[in-house]
């Protein structure tokens, strides 16, 4: 990664931690493929099956993300579907802690 890419100093992207988070990411593409969508697209239409209470906000920087993005409106997941996604993907799964420390960020 590039030496200003925050990802360098993030503890999900740090040795164990980065190879147990990749593992989980798979394991949701394999889900993605199979419902014929990408891991982006099936985390927003994740998201849309909360609740009418929950608004994702996804960032792109190009229009084909965008476009992709859009797709994930026509998506419907069954209960099948979101009990798999919860049990590959649980609240708290991913290793290590979402931000660094920040005491030692600028050290």
């Amino acid at each position: 990664m590039p030496e200003a890419d925050w990802r360098r100093r993030s503890p999900r992207f740090q040795g164990e931690n980065f190879q147990k988070n990749l593992a989980l990411v798979d394991r949701v593409k394999e889900i993605a493929a199979e419902k014929g969508v990408t891991p982006g697209q099936l985390a927003l239409a994740w998201l849309l099956a909360q609740g009418q209470d929950i608004v994702p906000i996804p960032g792109t920087k190009r229009r084909a993300y965008l476009e992709e993005n859009i797709g994930a409106i026509r998506i419907r997941l069954s209960a099948d579907d979101l009990r798999r996604i919860e049990e590959v993907a649980p609240k708290g799964i991913a290793a290590g802690n979402r931000y660094p420390d920040m005491s030692t960020v600028n050290r």
